[in-house]
């Protein structure tokens, strides 16, 4: 229940909500966060995009990486070197993190002189702040060391401690009394927890028709206040008959939590109260008084970005707690919580009581919708409120939690995700669906952290991770990530937070100069940035939004029409929940929800997956929903709506109250319910409801959709919805029509954005219809993770020249392009081909012999193999030189087969006199691992898709020799096998180099008469 009925009174979490978008967000934002502040501002580009908009994005929307500091012990003048790294191969900042997971004797980091917190880690972010003002990057801050949320001088009995609510049970049977202390509890407080406080005593009878999996039935009309009765410490109580009876006692103690791998600081830290402002005040009154000094408050001002929280994962064996709980319970819900409380008492995780089905279900709902309200408004706004005040932002994970993230998105500067935590991509568009209702520009992700994935994670496996993200609403990377580079006892190749991970291979990788691939990593960082240009321009659109009655994320659940068939066909989509309904955006207008925003042309409603699948709604909901249906919102209801039931334990009448609202939402002209998820698309359709993609087949294609002044801008990716989707996703190859909305009627032309190369091409061949001009129909073929941007603009867009000359509509050539402004067919073979145009005529390009396709070798190839050097951050460069008639993987070469480092291969191709200005090659390099360059001779070609490694070579080739040269870098992982055996020497080689085949394929182009 998102709304408290009138005999409740007090604050809700909607008014909550909208009350800190109104005046939290756009008015104490200031000039550090003006860009995700005004809807107006994302809505434009400020001015039509050029050439180099695209080609050369802003620092600000660079990647960025999460830099892991062991603690305070770090050298200022490293740190200015390392940000001056990050800024050479194209980044755009850093994450500060304590993180030093790697470390079993953390000892040696002489947290007394060098924690996190201390003077030397205060030198280390003004260095760090310093160098980044002058390179033009901004740094952010984590709010504690590793996570969750610490600051040291908070102990585990304190106010502004994390709390737990623990049970002790005593059973009695046959009528039997109970004369004895009170039960302690079932376990053990925590290291460092003294102190723990009754809260109350129980009594309730056991009814085994109500148990469920471990948790034990019980009638919630038999529950008993026996606190009263507690004397001295001990209780004496008699069951009113002989059934079996449990007593239930219930302890508020500190959790004794620290954050992850410490300690970190001396004095330790401990987690805060997440539910609490006494928690948030000792966050914020600890950096206030003791970490921003003038100097820093100064040098945050140049080059300060966010303050960061990573993802609230609070551990107890108990329950969640805060002492303010139960009065926040009956504010929301107008009862009181402890007849309530068995059953939500929790035991290392586990559910240990139960009441009937439905009424434990009720339960369950309000006191996690409470804890929800409690941690927005306690937690996530006032952190944000906080940072606003020294001209920062608040990015954070908000999830970890049973609580509403897609509110918390919506409160937050900007919400991240996860790429390892995250089970789908539904999990991101439960995230974005808050970020753009509430009208902010950016959904960030932790970008590339895999298990086991210490020195051998290949930029190939992270692009494949990331492309469906970006699809699904994500459009900024904070890569996992970038180590400090030494600390005491560590090997070669330096510090790294996570690895070794309990004596193996740990998470995520350390990039940086230490990795052979970071000699090509400004290809990578381009590619990103251009991603995230498109993707932070304008406003995001979906076509679909999803209600859900529990805003969790993190879950891999999803909505089931939309994920298993519509996504397929082209649909987008995003998840609201209750309380985003009652923000100032969510209007409807010409059939539209936030007409100014996601623009969302339909809402979808089906049961509570958290809940049974149960078709609940909130009598605040339903009202919100049938105002929106009766302004002209088409909407579909999947399930028994009719026979709605309140998510939380209904008041007298309301249940009533709910089914009549529902009965009038299901009887307006624009509404559908229907029974089967296959029956959704239909009702779709029935309603006049497309998707702004649609693919011709079923497919693997994913696509964003956002909208500016002078553009529609389509991300296309050909990517899979979850790490663990089988079959792999495959070469796609269909017909794609995309819709230009931003201005209907106009003269609308489509262009393709290569994101690896910058360069910007009118689309030279698709059709329209004359009912449907703004549609746009072309093929698309991409590899499995390769992406593809599209922009449907004006004439003229991106500086291109050929203004608004006929396309192609058809040809028999291989491929049509627009070259220096004319159009031109390619053919790889001689004959006569035919290129219809958009005119209607039809013209002939007839093609002289073409070369044949030839595989190229044999080759040489010099290796530089990466060792370890003097120190651990010293790298000894040991050259092989080979010829190769055959091209294998380093692992099958006997000298290459633990080598790790950078390779050039290197051969010749003489091509024939009859080689004229008309005729090009395409350079297919087949496998490839991991990263590459093309040099042709002598000239270094544009960067290289490393999901489809194609290179067109263009004018670049010549009549007789030619010197083609790729470079190849590689992770460290098969020299770390024999350097480092212990950690490493357990796992498989990789396969890395260049494995072909590789393949030259000419081609004549023409231009079309």
């Amino acid at each position: 229940m998102h709304e408290t009925h009138p005999q409740r009174g007090g604050a809700t979490r909607r008014s909550v909500l909208a009350a800190g978008l109104t005046t939290g967000v756009l008015a104490a934002l200031g000039p550090a966060a003006s860009a995700a502040a005004t809807p107006a501002t994302a809505r434009s580009t400020g001015g039509a995009p050029t050439a180099s908009w695209f080609a050369g994005p802003a620092k600000a929307v660079r990647p960025r990486f999460r830099w892991w500091w062991p603690d305070g012990l770090v050298d200022p003048t490293e740190i200015a070197r390392e940000i001056d790294q990050m800024a050479d191969a194209g980044f755009g900042g850093a994450e500060i993190a304590a993180v030093h997971h790697s470390m079993s004797d953390t000892s040696v980091l002489d947290t007394a002189h060098h924690g996190w917190g201390s003077a030397s880690w205060r030198d280390g972010v003004a260095a760090a702040l310093r160098q980044a003002a002058r390179r033009g990057l901004t740094v952010d801050l984590t709010l504690g060391p590793s996570w969750p949320v610490a600051v040291p001088g908070v102990t585990p009995d304190d106010d502004a401690a994390v709390k737990e609510l623990a049970y002790g049970k005593a059973t009695l049977t046959g009528g039997a009394a109970y004369s004895g202390p009170v039960p302690p509890p079932v376990y053990a407080a925590a290291s460092g927890v003294t102190a723990q406080q009754l809260f109350a005593v129980q009594a309730a009878r056991v009814n085994t028709a109500y148990s469920s999996g471990k948790a034990t039935g019980l009638d919630v009309d038999s529950v008993t206040d026996l606190t009263a009765l507690v004397s001295d410490s001990s209780l004496s109580w008699t069951p009113p008959d002989s059934a079996t009876w449990v007593i239930l006692s219930y302890w508020q103690r500190g959790s004794g939590q620290q954050p992850e791998a410490g300690p970190h600081s001396s004095p330790a830290a401990y987690v805060v109260d997440h539910f609490s402002a006494a928690g948030t005040a000792a966050v914020t009154r600890y950096w206030d008084s003791t970490i921003l000094d003038s100097t820093l408050r100064r040098l945050l001002a140049a080059a300060g970005g966010n303050f960061f929280e990573d993802s609230v994962e609070l551990e107890t064996k108990g329950l969640q707690w805060t002492p303010g709980l139960p009065a926040a319970f009956r504010e929301h819900t107008g009862r009181d919580l402890l007849p309530y409380l068995p059953a939500v008492i929790l035991g290392n995780s586990n559910q240990i009581f139960a009441f009937e089905a439905r009424l434990t279900q009720e339960i369950r709902h309000d006191f996690w919708e409470t804890v929800s309200g409690l941690f927005n408004e306690h937690h996530i706004k006032a952190l944000r409120d906080w940072a606003h005040g020294h001209g920062m932002k608040l990015r954070s994970q908000p999830y970890g939690l049973q609580t509403d993230a897609i509110a918390s998105a919506a409160l937050l500067d900007i919400p991240e995700g996860e790429s390892l935590g995250f089970k789908n991509l539904d999990d991101y568009r439960c995230l974005a669906g808050g970020r753009d209702l509430a009208g902010h520009r950016i959904l960030s992700c932790e970008a590339g952290a895999y298990a086991g994935g210490a020195y051998n994670t290949t930029w190939d496996k992270f692009l494949r991770t990331m492309g469906g993200a970006y699809a699904a609403g994500v459009n900024q990377t904070v890569i996992h990530g970038f180590s400090y580079a030494t600390a005491p006892g560590v090997s070669w190749p330096g510090f790294a937070a996570f690895s070794p991970y309990s004596g193996a291979p740990g998470y995520g990788e350390s990039w940086g100069p230490r990795q052979p691939t970071w000699h090509h990593v400004p290809d990578i960082a381009a590619y990103l940035g251009r991603v995230h240009q498109v993707l932070q321009s304008g406003t995001a659109r979906a076509d679909v939004a999803i209600f859900r009655q529990t805003g969790y994320t993190a879950t891999g659940i999803g909505a089931s029409w939309m994920t298993s068939t519509g996504i397929p066909l082209g649909w987008t989509h995003q998840f609201l929940s209750g309380p985003l309904l009652d923000l100032p955006t969510a209007t409807v207008s010409g059939k539209r929800l936030a007409p100014d925003g996601p623009a969302y042309k339909a809402l979808f409603l089906e049961g509570d997956f958290f809940y049974g699948s149960n078709p609940t709604l909130a009598v605040a909901d339903a009202r919100r929903l049938l105002k929106f249906a009766r302004a002209g919102l088409p909407t579909v209801l999947l399930g028994a709506f009719d026979q709605a039931l309140t998510p939380g334990v209904p008041d007298d009448g309301e249940t009533a109250e709910l089914r009549s609202l529902t009965a009038q939402l299901i009887a307006l002209p624009n509404v559908r319910q229907v029974t089967d998820k296959t029956l959704v698309g239909a009702a779709f359709a029935d309603l006049g409801v497309t998707s702004d993609a649609v693919y011709s087949v079923p497919s693997t294609l994913l696509n964003a959709h956002r909208v500016t002044d002078d553009a529609d801008f389509y991300y296309l990716c050909n990517g899979k919805h979850a790490e663990t989707v089988k079959p792999a996703v495959a070469l796609i190859d269909h017909e794609v029509t995309l819709r230009a909305t931003h201005r209907k009627g106009a003269s609308t032309v489509p262009y393709l954005l290569d994101a690896w190369t910058g360069r910007v091409a009118r689309l030279a061949q698709y059709t329209q219809s004359a009912q449907d001009p703004d549609a746009f129909t072309f093929r698309v073929t991409l590899q499995p993770g390769e992406t593809l941007v599209v922009a449907l603009g004006g004439p003229g867009l991106f500086g291109d020249r050929s203004g608004s000359r006929p396309h192609a509509v058809a040809t028999d050539a291989d491929s049509v392009l627009f070259a220096d402004g004319s159009l031109a067919v390619r053919a790889t073979t001689a004959g006569t081909r035919t290129t219809t145009l958009s005119t209607g005529r039809k013209v002939t390009s007839t093609i002289p012999d073409v070369p044949p396709a030839v595989a190229l070798g044999p080759w040489t190839l010099s290796v530089d193999d990466w060792q370890p050097g003097a120190d651990a951050t010293s790298t000894k460069i040991v050259t092989h030189e080979l010829t190769l008639d055959t091209l294998l993987p380093w692992s099958q070469i006997p000298e290459l087969a633990d080598v790790g480092g950078i390779g050039r291969y290197r051969t010749t191709v003489t091509l024939p006199k009859s080689w004229s200005s008309d005729t090009g090659a395409l350079l297919r390099l087949g496998s490839v691992s991991d990263t590459c360059r093309v040099t042709v001779n002598g000239t270094r070609l544009d960067p290289v898709d490393r999901l489809n490694p194609v290179v067109d070579l263009g004018g670049r080739l010549r009549r007789g020799a030619n010197t083609i040269e790729i470079e190849v870098a590689t992770p460290l992982f098969n020299r770390l096998r024999i350097s480092n055996p212990a950690v490493f020497g357990t796992s498989a080689r990789q396969a890395y180099g260049l494995v072909g085949p590789v393949q030259l394929a000419p081609y004549v182009q023409q231009t079309v008469a």
